[in-house]
């Protein structure tokens, strides 16, 4: 069992784990900032967000008291959800694959010779065997 876990260690996965948390908790602060300052003033010229709260399905409970499921709460989460995530997309991940594209652009993969099958490999190795007792 530690065997398989020392080895688990090792190939470097947990440090490439750790790394990701880290650097994912840092990126976090800079999408949440830019929703903030940015994403947010914008969605309130049309939407009032402090009213969300308050929107939602009233229900008369069986002592007579009335419960308010917040349906406006679940609508301003998937909004920010949305709009983090058309952060992330805009602003990061097309960049970077366009960043990427012209790197590749730049330096073409070297097409690596195609290896011979054994079939092939059998026949070289006939041929030079003939060859040798030949000889």
């Amino acid at each position: 069992m530690f065997k398989g876990f020392k080895e688990f260690i090792s190939q470097g996965n947990v440090i490439d784990l750790a790394v990701a948390v880290v650097i994912g908790g840092a990126f976090t602060a800079i999408v949440n900032a830019v929703v903030s300052a940015i994403i947010t003033p914008l969605v309130s010229l049309f939407f009032d967000a402090d009213s969300t709260g308050k929107i939602g399905i009233p229900v008369h409970g069986i002592y007579g008291q009335e419960v308010t499921f917040p349906i406006g709460e679940l609508v301003s989460a998937v909004i920010s959800f949305i709009a983090v995530a058309l952060v992330v997309y805009f602003v990061f991940v097309v960049p970077m694959n366009k960043y990427k594209e012209r790197q590749a652009a730049k330096n073409p993969k070297v097409e690596e010779a195609t290896l011979p099958n054994e079939q092939e490999l059998l026949i070289e190795i006939r041929d030079l065997l003939r060859q040798q007792r030949g000889a």
